[in-house]
């Protein structure tokens, strides 16, 4: 027991002496690898919301799932469930007729045409990956520890906002009101969970909508077929003011299962011509 606790003092001691800030900015630049990897896969996405009262009773629970496969070179997002259940007929015929006019439209596109909705594709990714970056300018690490994550080591961070910050990036204006945790994956420098917390009233939209301070948002990765780290979860639990009058309370959860890694000479098809 004496020993066990001996390499636990340790390693707290080794993680002490690591800088987390630039342990953060080695885990963004080792993320671009990860990122183009990860553009190969396809899933199956399921979003679930749940609308609460002021007393935190359900008022209203939705669900969507769709089935996000690689297109002509592109994502290509099915609606498959509603609800947890299956479409009606109808709506199934309607889905499978969008999904042979997009084949049909992709597949007769001209050389231009096939080019810019890869770029168009390509560019969308890119701006998300840019604003990952702007996590490693906006906030101050500080390092707490270790914890396992899905089984494996992982250093733990706090994270404050970092005093003088300016966003480069429009989206990254509300890092100042945000403080969260970090979980980097100590093999492959990799974000294996993170957790966001509102600290001050954010207001989007012009005042619109205004986010109540102790908004929570919690992001969880996995590693698949031991080469890429994909999303598991992205959980939200917000409390809003809508306008001037309407209040909501809400919780969010997009989950991802079912990674398959996408094969270039696959074709998908759409029920009518499958075989």
């Amino acid at each position: 027991m004496r020993y066990l606790l001996f390499l636990a003092a340790f390693g707290a001691g080794l993680a002490a002496d690591i800088d987390a800030n630039d342990l953060v900015r080695r885990s963004v630049e080792r993320d671009n690898d990860n990122w183009k990897r990860a553009r190969y896969y396809t899933f199956i996405e399921r979003v679930y919301s749940r609308e609460l009262d002021g007393g935190g009773k359900v008022k209203k629970t939705e669900s969507w799932t769709f089935d996000v496969t690689m297109l002509e070179g592109s994502p290509y997002r099915r609606l498959i469930e509603r609800d947890d259940q299956p479409l009606p007929p109808s709506e199934e015929r309607k889905q499978q007729e969008k999904l042979r006019k997009s084949i049909e439209q992709r597949r007769k596109e001209t050389p231009a045409q096939r080019e810019k909705r890869l770029a168009d594709s390509e560019k969308r990714r890119a701006r998300n990956r840019d604003l990952v970056r702007e996590v490693a300018a906006a906030f101050d690490f500080r390092m707490l520890g270790e914890e396992a994550v899905g089984g494996r080591p992982a250093y733990v961070l706090e994270a404050t906002p970092r005093p003088g910050y300016s966003a480069r990036d429009a989206r990254a204006r509300i890092f100042p009101k945000v403080k969260g945790k970090l979980w980097i994956d100590k093999n492959d420098l990799t974000w294996a969970r993170a957790e966001g917390e509102v600290i001050d009233t954010i207001s989007i939209g012009l005042f619109l909508a205004r986010l109540a301070k102790g908004s929570r948002i919690e992001l969880e990765q996995t590693r698949v077929n031991d080469e890429v780290w994909l999303p598991k979860s992205v959980r939200v639990a917000a409390s809003a003011r809508i306008g001037l009058v309407k209040k909501m309370r809400a919780d969010a959860e997009v989950s991802y299962k079912n990674y398959k890694k996408f094969s270039v000479d696959t074709q998908i098809l759409p029920a009518s011509e499958a075989p």
